[in-house]
């Protein structure tokens, strides 16, 4: 092995300067983990010496330090930089057990493998088998201590190392640094270092450090550094123009005019200096000796770094002579040693010059040569060789070995690797259709498991946009893009990709059958009435298939389509459903058709049915990747049951693991706006409503879009705007007719039939509750008859209070059936309100009942609502007879008022739910805060408990 001569001092030795500022913000933001550290800049800008004098401060304080790099011809490894780094990992493994997660990582660290647990089984899909990878991954970074993770050339990442960056950047073991570096200029298309779907974590630290390059200052402080003081102002002044500030140019420059023999500043000053990067790198490889030359020509042909026996192989020198001609490159600072032992150029632009500085003819033999010798290695490197192949001009062999290279690679699970060379493959022209077609239906199969969206579609619609493609294929490729669209995002654009594949599948209708499944679902723009026709022409497509996948998913959507109609029929036939196979695995759509029949018996109104098939999802889901919107669904369950207490934690950590799924941004800000509303927060809850309506915007839900309606609807009527509120409920209204059944009306009916009423839309709102109720009488629909049941109340309410009162005494009884103890308050609270005239002592039993559970629910708005409907009744709620003094205590009025700030209302807020003017809830606000002696923003810490004495707190 030749030994690297002569490189301790310009070759490799160069000091740091400059980048102060840059080296400050890195550092602190490591020393505050968990953070993520991305350095940008241009191609020999000193992004890797910046993080190298980083984690050399770094090390020294105790921080482990692992690195990773991405190659453009890298051979297929799952995962590789990432692999790479953890290859290092083994001395800081602890002795006791790790978690059992950690297993996942031993097929890939074979000689780490007895330190590991062992590997679980493999799951099913490349999404699941991922995540079981990102477990593994932060489960052993996060019993290593403080560690940092480099990753350089992010830009040269393939899709699948990127998304297990992202997943791990979206949730950071605590005491981890995640680094990169990478060229903004070579990243693919639209793309960013991590994806465009990457946000900073909460709690995480981090900064994005952009390099600029050096100043006329710096460079002359780089070339003193070097030259001493042969570094006149003149030649750094000629270093820097030339340079352009770029730290690798002027190191090349510096470390040719040190080969040129250059001492006394006279002689330097008009020594020929080479003007530019490919100029240095030129003159140094003219300087070089016959084998030097072979050498770095056959290193700049292979292109990564090589072991000295490959580039002896490629040069077709012997022993000694290599080995003297690879230590002329090394003390030339033409090549360098790897850590690893290989040997390669300082620089990717160094190579890039070498390459070109060879003859064409020699280059070509060269190739040859490098492809004959890496035929001989075990496995053999099908990446390296079909790039050689390229290069000697055999288009047609290259096509072979790319296509050989991109099958190993997804044998192999590495499934970025293959993504890059399919690409290859389908942008060569003259590509026969057999082969084409091949690679763009492996292609979509991988980028359908991707975890941005953005890049996932963008990547599905390059290659549908192939002329040359068949319909056949076509239509299977704009098949998965539609269900991306609809899965990740519910944009109705998904819709459209489906009805054209559903045609360009005519040939392979047993696939054209889950284009057909899926329209059946969609609902609208009219497309709920031809549902059944799109399900016929399903059934009829797999009625003859021995595909029994397709034909469970046909029958599947059947009962799906049941459930949406109300009709009792569906959950007899929903047991007899098979959940797994006669081995126990789990069958493929059996989670899919247990979470949608959960969500359609939420909105009709079954939730201890919903709560149960949701936590059979979860349990099936054990034996798959962690999926989040069973887990949205329940957090709808639980503020439908008023388990109110951590729904806004539990939105938040939800969002954060799963930045990319809208519906949780949706639901998050829904749940937000109905909490401010019933704590009184007008103008908050609105504000909520509309995030959740811009989240949804383009949404292909259509409940989804009836709920925030609604939502924005009740928020106008308690504002005192019945027009505005009408003017959201119509469309909203028009839009439920649509569907061709009443069983789901998602809030909406008796926010419609109020707001009608308040507008003098009588006759409309009998004609609603007519064809509701008519539409009602065969369906099995809870909610949907309790809506009706309030509709009704609302229609008789100012004719005939007390049959009013009958049907919201009915509703509240079937909301608590349901189980929803705030929707049955509310009830109540109608119920009392009509029964004010009739009956007074009823009425007051009625709204205290409704107090009591709103203010059980934390409901604090609309727990003053009914205290002060109790008080007009002249029911004492609580005030005791005759005025006290309170002292430094709080008042019941002023106790109100407290809960009120600590939920975050505004003083206006407080003077609408309690009934004061703005001048008297101010007044009350100044006493609350002055003795509890604290501030808005610390009044939740000072708030008294229940049980205060003097407090008299309602009940």
């Amino acid at each position: 092995m030749a030994a690297q001569q002569g490189s301790s001092g310009l070759g490799r030795g160069f000091v740091f300067v400059g980048r102060r500022h840059e080296l400050d913000l890195a550092l602190a933001a490591i020393r505050q983990p968990p953070a993520v550290v991305m350095v940008e800049g241009d191609a020999g800008m000193g992004k890797s010496r910046l993080v190298r004098e980083a984690t050399t401060i770094l090390k020294s304080e105790g921080w482990r330090v692992m690195t990773g790099f991405c190659h453009p011809l890298r051979e297929p490894l799952p995962y590789g930089p990432v692999i790479d780094a953890l290859g290092k990992i083994g001395p800081w493994l602890p002795d006791g057990a790790l978690p059992p997660s950690a297993g996942a990582l031993a097929p890939l660290l074979p000689d780490l493998a007895d330190r590991l647990p062992p590997a679980p089984a493999k799951p099913q899909g490349p999404g699941a088998a991922r995540h079981q990878v990102v477990q593994a991954v932060r489960s052993v970074l996060a019993h290593v201590g403080r560690v940092i993770m480099v990753v350089e050339d992010l830009h040269w990442a393939d899709d699948a190392t990127r998304d297990l960056l992202l997943l791990l950047a979206r949730d950071l073991p605590d005491q981890f640094a995640l680094v990169g570096t990478y060229r903004a200029e070579d990243l693919p298309l639209g793309a960013a270092a991590l994806g465009a779907a990457y946000r900073p974590p909460p709690g995480a630290s981090g900064t994005v450090i952009r390099l600029s390059p050096l100043s006329t200052t710096e460079v002359a402080e780089l070339a003193g550094a070097a030259l001493g003081d042969q570094a006149t102002p003149e030649l750094c002044a000629v270093l820097h123009r030339r340079s352009e500030g770029l730290p690798l140019v002027a190191e090349e420059d510096l470390i040719t005019l040190r080969d040129q023999g250059c001492r006394d500043s006279t002689e330097l000053e008009r020594a020929e200096v080479p003007g530019g990067l490919r100029e240095a790198v030129s003159e140094r490889l003219t300087s070089l000796s016959p084998a030097g030359a072979a050498v770095v020509n056959a290193a700049a042909v292979l292109a990564v770094p090589s072991t000295e026996t490959l580039l002896a192989e490629v040069a077709a020198l012997d022993g000694d002579e290599a080995a003297d001609g690879l230590i002329d490159a090394l003390r030339a600072a033409v090549l360098r040693e790897t850590a690893s032992g290989l040997y390669g150029f300082r620089h990717v632009l160094a190579q890039q010059v070498a390459y070109r500085h060879i003859p064409g003819p020699r280059r070509t033999r060269l190739h040859q040569r490098a492809i004959d010798h890496l035929q001989s290695q075990d496995p053999l490197p099908l990446v390296q060789i079909a790039h050689h192949t390229l290069a000697t001009g055999d288009h047609q062999n290259w096509l072979h070995r790319i296509e050989q290279a991109a099958d190993q690679a997804v044998t192999l699970g590495d499934t970025g690797t293959a993504a890059l060379l399919l690409h290859q493959i389908l942008d060569q022209p003259g590509v026969d259709t057999e082969r084409r077609s091949r690679a763009a239906l492996t292609l979509a199969r991988i980028v359908s498991y991707g975890v941005d969206y953005a890049v996932t579609v963008r990547e599905l619609r390059t290659v549908l946009d192939d002329p040359k493609l068949p319909d056949a294929t076509r239509g299977e490729i704009r098949l998965g893009l539609g269900l991306v669209m609809l899965n990740l995002r519910a944009d109705p654009a998904g819709f459209r990709e489906l009805t054209h594949a559903a045609d360009e599948l005519a040939t392979q209708p047993h696939k054209a059958a889950v284009a057909m499944a899926n329209l059946a679902l969609y609902e609208r723009d009219g497309a709920a009435a031809h549902a059944w026709d799109w399900q016929g022409r399903a059934e009829r497509a797999v009625r003859d298939s021995a595909d029994e996948t397709r034909r469970r998913l046909v029958r599947i959507n059947r009962l799906i389509l049941m459930a949406r109609d109300g009709d009792p029929a569906v959950w007899p036939l929903l047991e007899g459903l098979p959940r797994r196979d006669a081995a126990g695995a789990v069958l493929r759509h059996a989670t899919y058709a247990l979470y949608a029949l959960a969500e359609a018996a939420l909105q009709l109104g079954h939730d201890p049915r919903a709560r149960a098939l949701l936590s059979e999802v979860e349990d099936l889901l054990d034996h798959a990747a962690h999926e989040c919107i069973p887990r949205l669904a329940e957090l709808r369950l639980d503020w439908l049951a008023g388990r109110w207490t951590r729904l806004e934690e539990d939105y938040a950590a939800l969002a954060h693991a799963h930045p990319d799924v809208k519906q949780i941004n949706v639901d998050r800000a829904l749940c937000q706006g109905h909490l401010a509303l019933a704590r009184g927060r007008r103008s908050l809850a609105n504000d909520h409503f509309a995030t959740a309506s811009a989240a949804a915007d383009g949404t292909s839900e259509v409940d989804v879009s009836v709920r925030i309606a609604a939502a924005l609807a009740a928020v106008r009527l308690a504002e005192g705007a019945p027009q505005a509120a009408w003017a959201i409920a119509e469309p909203a209204l028009s839009m439920l007719q649509g569907l061709r059944s009443w069983a789901r009306t998602m809030d909406l009916v008796p926010v419609a039939a109020e707001a009608a009423l308040a507008c003098g839309h009588h006759a409309l709102v009998e004609r609603l509750v007519a064809e509701v109720e008519s539409d009602l009488c065969d369906r099995d629909a809870p909610a949907a008859s309790a809506e009706l049941a309030l509709a009704r109340g609302l229609l008789l309410r100012a004719a005939d209070p007390a049959r009013a009162a009958e049907h919201f005494g009915d509703a509240q009884r079937r909301w608590q059936d349901i189980g929803r103890p705030y929707e049955a308050a509310k009830a109540a609270e109608r119920h009392g309100d009509a029964l004010t005239c009739s009956s007074p002592d009823d009425a007051a039993a009625h709204l205290a009942d409704a107090a009591s559970i709103f203010t059980e629910l934390g409901a604090t708005g609309d727990a003053a609502r009914c205290q002060h409907r109790l008080r007009e009744l002249g029911v004492q709620t609580s005030r005791r007879p005759g005025r006290r003094g309170y002292g430094t205590q709080l008042s019941p009025r002023e106790l109100e008022v407290a809960k009120l700030l600590a939920d975050g209302a505004t003083n206006q807020d407080i003077a609408q739910t309690l009934f004061l003017s703005p001048r008297t809830a101010e007044k009350h606000v100044a006493r609350v805060l002055a003795k509890l002696r604290t501030g808005r923003k610390d009044i939740q810490n000072s708030l008294p408990n229940s049980d205060t004495p003097g407090s008299d707190e309602p009940a």
